[in-house]
């Protein structure tokens, strides 16, 4: 017996990965200004160097915890680190995440893949299981799809 399916529309994003990612930035962003502004033989421009520094890494961090996956009722966005694709229903014809698989793959009508790195298992991996289940289940609901996907 399957999941119902989730009411459209759906947003799939690894939420632990996000909290991780912004727990990090901030306390790295945090400590980096602490520390500029109390080493007393610094400079401004030091100083300064720190706190940009710091700004970088949680861009950085940021940027990795943009990804995620929204499944609406005319199609799914897959929004990527830099990248962002809009795809109808009937161009997605298969949902994988195989063992070992760092995020969900979708197979697509125009005969390539296309990463979905809003569903990884990474430290989620039950969420990521639902969730590609949920996204494949959609899938056959609203596409021309493969049936024997699993």
């Amino acid at each position: 017996m399957s999941a119902p399916l989730p009411s459209l529309p759906v947003t799939f994003r690894p939420t632990r990965t996000r909290a991780v990612l912004y727990a990090v930035g901030a306390a790295q962003l945090a400590a980096l200004t602490v520390i500029a502004l109390l080493l007393p033989k610094l400079t401004g421009g030091e100083r300064l160097s720190f706190v940009v520094t710091g700004l970088l890494v949680l861009a950085v961090l940021l940027l990795l915890s943009r990804p995620k996956v929204v499944a609406r009722q005319e199609g799914v966005t897959v929004v990527n680190l830099t990248t962002r694709r809009d795809l109808a229903w009937a161009q997605v014809l298969r949902v994988n995440l195989r063992e070992g698989d760092p995020w969900v793959h979708l197979d697509l009508a125009d005969g390539t893949s296309l990463p979905a790195m809003g569903i990884q298992p990474g430290i989620a991996r039950d969420q990521a299981i639902r969730d590609a289940r949920a996204l494949r289940d959609l899938t056959e609901k609203h596409g021309a799809v493969d049936h024997t996907a699993g």
